[in-house]
């Protein structure tokens, strides 16, 4: 699912991804990725792009070749599927936001059971603008599905603001007017002196 918002000169691009499952063909999961790669590439390079999902795999802690697109702040180890987003972020010149900040463990872990604790979902943002992610992080108490944790991103956008311009009359600022200056209007105004 994908929603365009454009805000004053801005457009943003808000992408949420849901991966196959770890049992699911390999037919599907390659139509997963087509089906993402499809929808990268119709954005244009000006406009702003942030895709969130569980992504089904397992990053891992360490960056192990992925250093332009990992942090080195992930959770856990890497798994057979955690090379895919990986290597998605780096074609699409991405960075995986929530591998870019140190965190304590409550922070990464976006999936919890009783029996496993892993981080399987991501927010991913344009390399060219990773300064305009200021933080990523789990909400501990919160819980978006019955074992999911809510991932946010703080995002920090700038807009252009539109110079106001003047309409009907100017507007006479009398708060700088001294008892001086408004006898020598008053001497200006009035008629020939009278």
């Amino acid at each position: 699912m994908s929603i365009k918002l454009v805000v004053g000169e801005c457009t943003l691009n808000v992408v949420s991804a849901y991966a196959p499952q770890m049992g699911l063909d390999e037919e599907v999961k390659r139509r997963f990725w087509e089906g993402l790669d499809e929808i990268v590439r119709s954005i244009l390079p000006a406009e702003r792009l942030f895709i969130g999902g569980y992504f089904n795999g397992h990053i891992g802690s360490t960056v192990g070749g992925y250093g332009e697109v990992h942090g080195g702040f992930g959770f856990g180890d890497r798994n057979a599927r955690g090379t895919s987003l990986p290597d998605f972020a780096k074609a699409f010149e991405l960075v995986i936001a929530n591998s870019s900040f140190p965190m304590r463990e409550e922070y990464l872990v976006t999936f919890q059971s009783t029996v496993a604790k892993t981080q399987i979902d991501y927010l991913l943002i344009k390399r060219c603008d990773r300064g305009l992610c200021k933080d990523c992080k789990v909400i501990p108490g919160e819980t978006l599905a019955t074992q999911h944790r809510l991932l946010v991103m703080d995002v920090g956008i700038m807009t252009k603001r539109k110079k106001s311009t003047a309409r009907g009359r100017p507007r006479i600022r009398w708060g700088a007017l001294t008892k001086d200056k408004a006898q020598e209007l008053e001497g200006r105004l009035s008629p020939m002196g009278a």
